[in-house]
């Protein structure tokens, strides 16, 4: 759930977290910002467990070799920095057009901080459930996202992240102001005298219309 999501952030007493969420209601150029947002989640995803799984294989080849563990290609790190820096570092080549322009700059870079960050929590869950430190159900070995299957999501947890005065816009970063189908008034009166407070806005495609889902710490 939310409070999951927000771990390690410690809610300060007298205050909980609640969520509110809105239709969105696109202009073209919003809607097809939403759908590169939403593919450029999964590429990132794709892209750094393509990096680790290579890792992996690699090591468990060199094992069936017979070389000895210190001898292994070393581990590749699993934390969120890392696999965000390492993303960093490929995007310049691998985010690309035929042409050789960047699309990645198109795009908030929150989209591909939050999909390292996810990556990195069902990696840790993998090894976790693997290794018996985890209650619960067997967790299996990540799976890559698929353009079909996997749903149209992404997060920003910084940047430019407002419910406006008009009680009918959202404003997101790099997609803008957006309208809104519902009113947002009781949100809007409570962060208006400091009662609430944005910790993340999650976007995604759910049943044929676009939604916004804010995280809110509330008084």
């Amino acid at each position: 759930g939310l409070m999951a999501k927000l771990e390690k952030f410690a809610v300060p007493d007298g205050w909980v977290v609640q969520s509110y969420q809105y239709a969105l209601d696109p202009n073209a150029s919003q809607l097809a910002a939403l759908h590169s947002h939403a593919g450029a989640a999964r590429f990132a995803y794709n892209t750094m467990l393509a990096a680790v799984k290579a890792n992996l294989d690699q090591r468990e080849a060199e094992r069936s070799y017979g070389i000895g563990d210190a001898d292994l290609t070393p581990t590749m790190s699993w934390s969120f920095q890392s696999l965000r820096n390492a993303f960093n570092q490929r995007k310049h080549a691998v985010a690309v057009r035929e042409d050789g322009s960047p699309w990645w700059q198109e795009n908030s870079k929150e989209v591909y901080a939050t999909a390292c960050k996810n990556l990195a929590a069902a990696l840790d869950n993998w090894a976790a459930s693997k290794n018996g430190h985890r209650k619960g159900p067997r967790m299996g070995f990540p799976r890559f996202k698929s353009k079909r299957r996997a749903a149209m999501k992404f997060a920003f947890t910084t940047g430019a992240i407002r419910v406006e005065s008009t009680r009918h816009h959202v404003t997101l970063p790099v997609l803008g102001t957006l309208h809104v189908h519902e009113s947002t008034r009781q949100l809007a009166r409570r962060l208006e005298v400091g009662s609430a407070r944005i910790l993340k806005a999650t976007v995604r495609f759910e049943r044929g219309r676009w939604l916004v889902s804010f995280g809110v710490l509330v008084q």
